[in-house]
């Protein structure tokens, strides 16, 4: 094959690579739903989002579709932060500080208040609690959440204020 025709079937070839190559990295994007905060709420969640690592548990920061300042991601398949959330209704629960409800546990990592739920996937989802704006995190179940959690910790602590969220 001489190198005129190479390239004429290269370059067409080459094109439709970039082409499908771009396409598979947002449709690898994890699709999550923005919440919908007050404006407090919202302006303490862009300060976190500011302040989030590159990086969380080796993994490199990759959000989600739609993109927001209220969403943040890191890896594949993606830990999923959520800022602005509501209040899950079991942070309110009477069982869960008692131990009594073995799907949602209460914890402390580095400072800051979560609580833990075991999802049907066996994913964790993390809320924090007793700061400013509840902020969810989602984390596959073949990850370390406490990894997870303590690299999250510190832009928590200086962007979430202590206090009862909106």
């Amino acid at each position: 094959m001489n190198g005129s025709r190479l390239r004429r079937f290269s370059l067409p070839l080459l094109a439709a690579l970039l082409t499908a190559v771009g396409c598979s990295s947002s449709e690898d994007s994890a699709a999550v739903t923005v919440p919908s905060p007050t404006s407090a709420v919202a302006k303490l969640c862009r300060n976190l989002d500011k302040a989030l690592p590159r990086t969380v548990d080796g993994l490199a920061r990759q959000d989600p579709a739609p993109a927001s300042a209220l969403t943040a991601g890191w890896g594949r398949p993606e830990v999923i932060l959520r800022c602005g959330v509501p209040q899950p209704p079991k942070m309110i629960d009477p069982d869960v500080p008692q131990g009594k409800d073995a799907d949602a546990v209460p914890g402390d990592v580095n400072g800051v208040d979560w609580l833990m739920e075991k999802q049907g996937d066996s994913a964790h989802l993390f809320t924090t609690a007793n700061r400013g704006a509840y902020v969810e995190i989602r984390v596959p179940g073949d990850r370390d959440s406490s990894a997870v959690l303590v690299d999250l910790a510190a832009a928590i602590k200086k962007t979430m204020p202590i206090g009862i969220a909106d």
